[in-house]
């Protein structure tokens, strides 16, 4: 009796490693997918906040009869600059964040496309490049 029951009292080391290798094996299979997605992922996410940012840019210049210059930045969404007398914000509810890869959003006006340009560096941080390097601007974001 006492044989049987130290058998039942747990697994053994051989069912562990068998376990252990079927995890790893479904890790193997499903982990490369899944990072897959996460580029376009975050290409997505920065396109959706660039036309939150052109939906703020345009109703700051509906109210003001211009865009905020590139020294006031985003900021202007956030804080009446001096001057804007007509200024009915915020019209950001936050700061603007980052991009998904951490870096600052690129913001001119004039733009050289318009009357300012929003710009996401992509994953490398430096303009130019392709596939995840690539970067994600507001005057293509318009175009769609």
């Amino acid at each position: 009796m006492k044989k049987s029951m130290r058998w039942s009292l747990g697994f053994t080391m051989m069912e562990l490693l068998i376990v252990l290798v079927i995890i790893g094996l479904l890790a193997a299979l499903v982990g490369p997918a899944l990072f897959q997605r996460i580029n376009p992922a975050k290409q997505s996410a920065a396109r959706s906040q660039i036309e939150n940012f052109m939906t703020a840019l345009d109703t700051y210049f509906v109210d003001n009869g211009h865009f905020p210059t590139t020294q006031q930045g985003f900021l202007a969404l956030r804080v009446k600059p001096e001057g804007d007398e007509k200024w009915a914000g915020p019209y950001l509810k936050k700061d603007v964040p980052n991009d998904p890869w951490g870096n600052p959003y690129q913001y001119r006006a004039p733009g050289h496309n318009g009357g300012y340009d929003i710009l996401s560096l992509g994953a490398d941080g430096k303009e130019g490049g392709e596939n995840e390097n690539k970067d994600i601007n507001s005057w293509e974001i318009d175009k769609k």
